[in-house]
């Protein structure tokens, strides 16, 4: 279990998506046994801000790691993992005064992206069909990375970009609910398609300003077990071997 969570506290720090496979490559074969699965996963998720009026959803990439830990019941698993990746917030939102006159003029006519990082990890029980097709429900829990307000206008033709940290307004800790579905491919041994959908409960802005604002993200991933089959055939070999002895 301690080699779990080192790995886990390692990937924490990592923010480089060549690194994350890199890494996934390299831990993949040492990881996977019998009784856990551990795997490279990402797609596309679709973001938005509840309550916040005038704005827009906004479409990210997210890539991450995830592990299955088999319960006794092979239909049952505690499915876990970071997703290292993970941007939410929401797209075209009315501009808001910077304090700087020429900026202020310069984006008058122009909306705001609100962009935050996360690192995000759900922990959710997973249930296995013997179809192939699986479930799982548990909550999210997520450390803030980077928050920007990127002030977008196009000014005679050429389009305008000026980023605003805005992390000091975020709450660190982000947290809700979860919920996914997906199927398994090649009879159950091949790479798992599914969607997550996640329920914030933890208000995104600090303050009493905008107290019901909370994150909603529905995503659409793939994942693709690292070093399985090797584990299999090694399993297969040492039960063979203590069946000859």
């Amino acid at each position: 279990m301690k080699k779990f969570l080192l790995v886990f506290t390692f990937l924490l720090s990592i923010q480089s998506m060549n690194s994350q496979v890199l890494i996934s490559l390299v831990f993949g074969d040492m990881l996977n046994s019998p009784k856990v699965e551990f795997g490279l996963e990402g797609g596309v998720n679709f973001s938005t801000i509840s309550n916040l009026e005038n704005s827009k959803g906004r479409t990210d990439f997210n890539l991450g790691f995830y592990f299955d830990f088999m319960l006794k019941n092979p239909s049952w698993a505690v499915n876990t993992g970071v997703i290292v990746k993970s941007t939410l917030g929401a797209n075209g939102l009315p501009v808001y005064s910077l304090n700087n006159t020429e900026l202020d003029n310069a984006f008058v006519d122009g909306h705001v992206d609100r962009k935050i990082n996360y690192f995000h990890v759900p922990i959710m029980m997973k249930y296995k069909f013997d179809n192939h097709i699986y479930v799982k429900a548990g909550t999210q829990l997520g450390l803030l990375g980077k928050a920007t307000d990127e002030f977008k206008n196009d000014f005679d033709g050429n389009e305008l970009e000026y980023k605003n940290n805005i992390r000091d307004k975020i709450h660190v800790i982000d947290a809700g609910l979860a919920i996914g579905a997906g199927y398994r491919l090649m009879g159950g041994h091949g790479m798992n398609i599914g969607f997550n959908y996640y329920y914030g409960l933890v208000t995104v802005m600090k303050g009493d300003a905008n107290p019901n604002q909370y994150h909603r993200s529905f995503y659409i991933t793939a994942g693709i077990p690292i070093g399985k089959g090797k584990a299999e055939k090694r399993a297969l070999e040492k039960s063979k071997n203590t069946n000859a002895n």
